[in-house]
């Protein structure tokens, strides 16, 4: 399956609230292989299907070797106090920020069988499922930078060649 073009800031699905995945057919099936797919090229931690297009609450990852996906993902724990991270967004290429970030997440949602998942992580992995489901709640790491950083972000931004 080729790669599906990753959605770029300015694109109104990435600030849309994802819709709920009520139930699970061929188009979803396909859905998580894309997903999957374009979370295995380099540099990739994770990919939201709004990040695709999609308006479903789904992401894959790619996390040290831990492949995979959920469906209708929910934060459901975070702790540690909230620390900076350097991080950036395929859907904004080039540009990498200082957000706050906690240092544990637990998600939970479920996988193609309807089955209960659950994952959760330090470090990259809990980044990266706060990251994906903020895509899926229709927020940018951007929406969640400091005034300071945010402004310098979207002069960056408007100055970028892709923009």
């Amino acid at each position: 399956m080729p790669e599906r073009p990753i959605r770029l800031f300015g694109d109104p699905v990435l600030k849309t609230v994802s819709d709920p995945i009520v139930s699970i057919d061929d188009r979803v099936r396909g859905l998580v292989n894309d997903l999957l797919d374009s979370v295995l090229l380099p540099g990739r931690a994770g990919v939201a299907a709004a990040q695709i297009g999609v308006n479903l609450r789904a992401f894959s990852y790619n996390v040290d070797g831990d492949v995979g996906y959920i469906l209708n993902p929910e934060i459901v724990e975070l702790s540690g106090e909230p620390e900076l991270v350097d991080e950036g967004c395929l859907s904004v290429p080039g540009l990498w920020y200082p957000t706050s970030r906690y240092p544990f997440a637990r998600v939970t949602g479920i996988d193609l069988d309807g089955n209960a998942v659950e994952l959760s992580g330090t470090g990259l992995m809990a980044q990266a499922l706060q990251h994906e489901t903020d895509h899926l709640n229709g927020l940018l790491y951007l929406d969640r930078l400091d005034k300071e950083n945010r402004r310098a972000a979207m002069k960056e931004l408007r100055e970028s060649d892709w923009f």
